[in-house]
C-alpha cells in the first residue's frame, strides 16, 4: 500500500502505536491551554528534536512545514488584517505542532499497528451488529495520509511557481483534486488486493 512509514528500529518505532497516539492527543489537549510562546517554543523544539533523532529522512520529513507555509501565511495575515497577530503566532505555532507531531506518528507507525491502536476504540459497534474495523481503517487512514496531502498541495504550488512566477492560484484546486483521487484509487486498489480492511492484518 502507499506509505510515509519510514522503515527503521529507533525508539519512535518500538514504541507501542497507542502509546504515540495518546501522548500526541494528550499533548494536543494540553497546548490548547496555553498561550504562552514560553510553553510552545520547547514544544515546538521538542517535535523537531523528534525528527532529528531519525536521522537524515527523519528531518526530511520536515519538508511538511514548507506544504504549510501557505496555510499558516493565510492564518497570520488574517489574524493581522484583524489586530491579532500575538494570537495569530500563537495559533500557527499550535498548529504547526500537532501536525508535525501527527505526522510523527504517521512516519514511525506501521498502518496495521495504528489500525490496531483505533479499532477498541469502536468496538462497541460490535453490539450494533457492525465491525469496528472500517470506522478504524478509516481514522488510521486519515492519521496517516492528511499530511501528506499538505506535502502534495506544496510541491504543485512550488511547480506552480516555478511556471508562472506567482505562487498561488485556484487553478491549483483541479490538479490538487485529480491527485487526491487519484492517490484514493491506488489506497483502494491496495487494500482490495489485501482482502480490505481485514487483509491489513496478514
Amino acid at each position: 500500500m502507499m506509505s510515509v512509514y519510514l522503515q527503521g528500529n529507533s525508539w519512535a518505532h518500538r514504541m507501542p502505536a497507542g502509546l504515540k497516539l495518546l501522548a500526541v492527543a494528550v499533548a494536543s489537549l494540553l497546548l490548547l491551554r496555553y498561550t504562552s510562546f514560553w510553553v510552545l517554543l520547547p514544544a515546538l523544539a521538542g517535535v523537531l528534536l523528534c525528527y532529528a533523532s531519525l536521522g537524515r529522512e527523519g528531518l526530511a520529513q520536515l519538508k511538511l512545514l514548507r506544504a504549510m507555509s501557505f496555510l499558516l501565511a493565510v492564518l497570520l495575515a488574517l489574524h493581522w488584517v484583524s489586530g491579532s497577530l500575538l494570537e495569530g503566532i500563537t495559533i500557527i505555532l499550535r498548529l504547526a505542532i500537532m501536525i508535525l507531531a501527527a505526522n510523527f506518528v504517521s512516519v514511525t507507525t506501521r498502518m496495521d499497528d495504528m489500525l490496531n491502536a483505533v479499532q477498541p476504540l469502536f468496538r462497541p459497534l460490535e453490539f450494533l451488529g457492525f465491525s469496528p474495523r472500517k470506522p478504524a481503517l478509516g481514522v488510521a487512514l486519515v492519521l496517516r495520509f492528511a499530511p501528506y496531502m499538505l506535502v502534495v498541495f506544496g510541491q504543485l504550488r512550488e511547480a506552480w511557481q516555478a511556471r508562472t512566477g506567482t505562487r498561488n492560484s485556484w487553478r491549483l484546486l483541479a490538479p490538487f483534486a485529480i491527485q487526491s483521487l487519484s492517490m484514493s484509487d491506488h489506497v483502494a486498489e491496495a487494500l482490495k488486493a489485501r482482502g480490505g480492511s481485514e487483509g491489513l492484518s496478514r
